[in-house]
C-alpha cells in the first residue's frame, strides 16, 4: 500500500511540474512557403528548437516573459516578445524578411566563435560564391578585389606571383587562414592565392586592420579567412567554364562537387574535384609571357560527424597538384630557353578538430590540429638558349627544390555568461620550417619558426546598446634561419616574448547607426616571407632578396574608427560605412636593391629595417537592394602609405657612373585611391545580369633599367576593370538543374601597355589587371 502511495504521489508530481510548463509553437515561413531548420530559441537561455521541413516548430518554456528569436542564414533574425502563464500554450508565427544585404550572416573571424556581423565588434566583410560567380572567378586571387581596402596585385610576368593587401600593407602584413588555422605560410603567399579555387569555398571573411592578438604574428593588416564548403544537404554539380584571353588564349575549368547529409543530421560529407589548364599569353608579340601557363588538379573533402547532441568531430583535406611555367618557348625544357620560371607545386592541407559543449551551451571546448605540406620543383634561370656554353652551364644549374610544412595546433575554452558576456581563451602552437635550395647558385634558405601564444579576450556587455572586446596574446617567437646566396652568408636567430593586446568597442548610437572603434598592437619577428621567397629576373639573370645583418621585430600600432547606417526605407534595404584607418610601423621591412652583383651577374637586393612609417586612409561602402531583383554594393579607399622619412629603394656603390641613391617618401605599388562595383538585377527567376569591377588609381611602379639594378620610377595609369555576365537557369526537373552563363571580363580592355620585352625585360614590372580583355562561357548542372 506504502509504494501505490507513493507511486501516484510521483505520478502527481510529474504531472503538476508538467502542468506548470507552456507550450510555444507557430511556423515560420518567407513569402507564404515554408522555411525548414530555422533556430527558434529563447534570447540569453538554452531553450530552444529547430523548425522541421515544414518550417514548424514547438518547445516547452517555464511561464514569464520571453524574447522568442528566429535565426536563420540568408534571412533577418527577427525576436518577438511574449508573456506565457503556466500550461498555456500560444502560437507565433514568423514572416521572414530576406537578408539581401548579408548584414546578419554568422561569422567567425571577428572574435574566434560564431557570431552575427552585426553584433561583432569589428568589420567583417563576407565574399561568397555569389560573388564569385559574378565576377566569374576562378581561383582566390580572382574574388578578393571587390571588398574596401582590399587590393590584389600580379607582381612577375615569369611566374605569376601574387599577393594581397589590406589598407595598403604588402601581403607579408596580411594572416591568411584556412578554416581559421594559420596555415598558410610564407610560401604559399608566393603562388598559394591562385592556388586555392574557389569551387571548395564556402565564404572567405576579410577582417581588416590588426589580429595578432588573436591569431599571432602576421596579421598587422588584417585577416582574410579561406573557409571550405560544409555538407548542408544532399547535393551535386558541375560546373564547367572556357575563357579566351584576349579572344585567343584559352582558359579551361571543371569543377565537380557532391554532398551527402543523413537524415538525423549527424553526419555528412562534402568532396570536390578541380582540373583547371591555362595556355600562356604574350601580350606584346615579344615571345615571352605576361601570363603563365598554367595547370591545377586539386581534390578534397570536408565532413562532420556528431557522436552525440554535445559533440562534433570535423575533419577536412584539400590536395592541390599545381604547375606553372613562363617565359619564352613553353613547349621547351626550361634550361633550353632564355628566360623560364618552370614551378610544380604539389600541397595537402589537412584539418582534425573536435568540440564538446554542456547541455546548457554555456562551455564551449574545442581541440584542433591543421597542416599544411608543399613539395616544390623549381627553375628560376635563362640565357640558356643556345647563346654560349658558358650560359649553358649556368642555365643547368638553376634547378631547385623545396620542402614547406606549416603545423598549428590547440585548444581553446569559451564560456557564454548569463547577462551574455563571453570569455575566450586559449592556447596555440604553431610551426612553419622551410627548406629552399638551389645548389647551382648556392641558394639556400634554411628556416623553422617555432611560436606557442597564450590568449584571452573578454566581451563585456554591460548595457544592450554597448560591447567591449578586450583581449591580449602572449606569443614566445623562436627563428633559426640560415640563409646563403653565391658566398653571402647569413642568419636570423630570433627568441623572444611578444604580448599583443586589443581593445574594441561597439556602440549602437540608435537601432539604425553603430559606431565601432579599436586599437590593436602587431608583429613580425625577422625571417623570410614571401617577397624573399620568390625569385625574379632582370637582364637575363635572376634577382635574390636575402636578409641583412642585425634585422630587427617589426612592430605595429593600428587604430580604427567607423560609423555604419543600416536602415530599411519601406522595402529598400541600405547600408552606408565610413571607417577610417591608421597603422604606424616601426622597424618596418624593406627590400633595397644594393647596387652590387654578385659573380654569376645576378642582382642583390636585402630587407632592411626601414625608418618609421604608416599608412591612413578611408574606407567608403554603400549597399542598396530595393527588392530581391535588384542588388548595389559599391566601395572605395582613399589612403596615404609613407615613410616618415625617404627610404633608399636603390643604393649605388659608386662604379657605376651616373648612378645615385633612389629614395622615394610613399610605398612603391600603392595607389591612394582604389575602389570596387558589384551590382546585379533579376528580372525573372530564370534570368540573371552581373556587373562588377575594380578601380585602380595612379602608383609609383619601380622599373629596374641596368645590370646593377638601378631604378627607374614610373607613374601607371589608372584602369578600370569592368566584367559583365549573363545567367540564365531552367530546370529539367525537380532534382535537376541547368545554368547557362556567359560575359566579358575586363570589357574596356584596360592592361598594361608598357611591360618589358625580351630576354632583358624586368619581369617585376607588372601592374594594373591581371588579364586584357576576356570573353567566357559557362555551363552548370546538377542537383544545387
Amino acid at each position: 500500500m506504502k509504494k501505490k502511495l507513493l507511486l501516484l504521489l510521483f505520478v502527481f508530481l510529474v504531472s503538476f511540474a508538467s502542468a506548470q510548463k507552456a507550450s510555444v509553437s507557430g511556423v515560420i515561413t518567407y513569402e507564404d512557403n515554408p522555411v525548414p531548420f530555422t533556430n527558434v530559441y529563447i534570447k540569453g537561455t538554452s531553450v530552444g528548437t529547430m523548425s522541421d521541413i515544414d518550417g514548424k516548430y514547438t518547445f516547452e518554456v517555464s511561464e514569464g516573459s520571453w524574447n522568442v528569436s528566429v535565426q536563420i542564414q540568408a534571412y533577418r533574425s527577427q525576436t518577438k516578445k511574449i508573456t506565457i502563464a503556466a500550461g498555456e500554450s500560444q502560437n507565433i508565427d514568423f514572416t521572414l524578411t530576406e537578408d539581401a544585404l548579408g548584414l546578419e550572416e554568422i561569422v567567425v573571424s571577428a572574435t574566434r566563435n560564431r557570431i552575427s556581423k552585426k553584433e561583432a565588434p569589428v568589420i567583417v566583410n563576407v565574399l561568397g560564391p555569389k560573388l564569385f560567380s559574378a565576377t566569374q572567378s576562378l581561383s582566390l586571387a580572382d574574388g578578393l578585389n571587390y571588398q574596401p581596402g582590399v587590393r590584389v596585385e600580379t607582381n612577375c610576368q615569369n611566374c605569376g606571383f601574387t599577393q594581397v593587401r589590406l589598407n595598403g600593407l604588402g601581403g607579408e602584413y596580411t594572416q591568411i587562414l584556412v578554416n581559421s588555422k594559420p596555415v598558410f605560410s610564407a610560401l604559399n603567399g608566393v603562388y598559394g592565392l591562385e592556388q586555392i579555387p574557389v569551387s571548395i569555398i564556402d565564404r572567405v571573411e576579410v577582417v581588416r586592420s590588426g589580429g595578432s592578438a588573436l591569431f599571432g604574428s602576421n596579421a598587422i593588416a588584417g585577416t582574410i579567412n579561406v573557409i571550405t564548403k560544409e555538407p548542408v544537404n544532399n547535393s551535386w554539380e558541375v560546373n564547367s567554364s572556357l575563357a579566351l584571353i584576349d579572344g585567343t588564349t584559352a582558359d579551361r575549368n571543371v569543377n565537380v562537387n557532391a554532398s551527402i547529409v543523413s537524415e538525423d543530421l549527424t553526419s555528412g560529407i562534402t568532396v570536390y574535384g578541380i582540373y583547371r589548364n591555362r595556355d600562356a599569353y604574350d601580350a606584346n608579340g615579344d615571345g615571352f609571357t605576361e601570363i603563365t601557363k598554367l595547370t591545377n588538379n586539386s581534390l578534397g573533402a570536408k565532413l562532420f560527424l556528431k557522436p552525440n547532441d554535445n559533440s562534433k568531430i570535423g575533419l577536412d583535406f584539400t590536395g592541390i597538384k599545381e604547375y606553372r611555367r613562363g617565359g619564352d618557348r613553353i613547349e621547351l625544357a626550361p634550361q633550353f630557353t632564355d628566360i623560364a620560371e618552370d614551378l610544380d607545386h604539389n600541397t595537402v592541407f589537412a584539418g582534425l578538430d573536435y568540440e564538446l559543449f554542456d547541455d546548457a551551451r554555456k562551455n564551449t571546448v574545442k581541440a584542433y590540429v591543421s597542416l599544411q605540406n608543399t613539395d616544390r620543383d623549381s627553375y628560376y634561370g635563362g640565357l640558356g638558349g643556345g647563346r654560349t656554353r658558358a650560359d649553358s652551364i649556368v642555365a643547368n644549374n638553376a634547378f631547385g627544390k623545396t620542402k614547406d610544412l606549416a603545423a598549428v595546433a590547440g585548444i581553446k575554452y569559451t564560456h557564454n555568461f548569463k547577462n551574455n558576456d563571453v570569455i575566450t581563451t586559449g592556447i596555440e602552437y604553431q610551426l612553419n620550417d622551410t627548406n629552399d635550395r638551389i645548389p647551382g647558385y648556392n641558394r639556400l634558405v634554411d628556416q623553422q619558426v617555432n611560436s606557442t601564444g597564450l590568449y584571452g579576450q573578454y566581451e563585456w556587455k554591460p548595457i544592450e546598446k554597448f560591447t567591449a572586446l578586450i583581449g591580449a596574446r602572449l606569443d614566445h617567437v623562436n627563428v633559426d634561419g640560415f640563409y646563403t646566396i653565391g658566398d653571402i652568408e647569413r642568419s636570423s636567430q630570433v627568441d623572444e616574448i611578444v604580448v599583443s593586446p586589443r581593445l574594441t568597442l561597439l556602440y549602437n548610437i540608435t537601432e539604425e547607426l553603430q559606431f565601432r572603434g579599436g586599437y590593436a598592437r602587431g608583429f613580425r619577428a625577422a625571417q623570410a616571407f614571401n617577397e624573399d621567397l620568390h625569385i625574379s629576373s632582370v637582364g637575363g639573370e635572376q634577382r635574390f632578396v636575402i636578409l641583412s645583418d642585425d634585422l630587427e621585430s617589426e612592430f605595429s600600432d593600428a587604430f580604427t574608427g567607423s560609423f555604419n547606417f543600416t536602415k530599411d526605407f519601406n522595402k529598400v534595404q541600405t547600408n552606408f560605412l565610413v571607417e577610417g584607418f591608421y597603422t604606424s610601423l616601426q622597424n618596418p621591412f624593406t627590400i633595397v636593391s644594393t647596387g652590387s652583383s654578385l659573380p654569376n651577374g645576378s642582382i642583390l637586393e636585402e630587407t632592411r629595417n626601414g625608418v618609421g612609417a604608416y599608412v591612413a586612409g578611408t574606407n567608403l561602402e554603400l549597399s542598396v537592394s530595393p527588392n530581391k531583383q535588384w542588388y548595389f554594393q559599391a566601395g572605395a579607399t582613399f589612403q596615404n602609405a609613407l615613410f616618415r622619412e625617404d627610404q633608399i629603394l636603390f643604393e649605388a656603390d659608386g662604379t657605376v657612373p651616373g648612378e645615385q641613391n633612389v629614395v622615394l617618401e610613399e610605398f612603391v605599388r600603392t595607389p591612394n585611391i582604389y575602389g570596387f562595383l558589384n551590382t546585379n538585377w533579376t528580372p525573372t527567376d530564370a534570368f540573371k545580369i552581373d556587373v562588377t569591377g575594380s578601380f585602380t588609381g595612379p602608383m609609383v611602379v619601380p622599373r629596374v633599367v641596368s645590370d646593377s639594378g638601378f631604378i627607374d620610377l614610373v607613374d601607371s595609369d589608372s584602369f578600370l576593370d569592368l566584367t559583365t555576365k549573363l545567367t540564365y537557369h531552367f530546370d529539367l526537373k525537380e532534382t535537376f538543374h541547368v545554368e547557362l552563363s556567359g560575359g566579358v571580363q575586363n570589357i574596356f580592355n584596360s592592361f598594361q601597355d608598357d611591360f618589358d620585352t625580351g630576354a632583358l625585360r624586368d619581369s617585376d614590372y607588372v601592374y594594373g589587371p591581371n588579364r586584357p580583355r576576356t570573353f567566357f562561357i559557362g555551363l552548370k548542372f546538377g542537383d544545387f
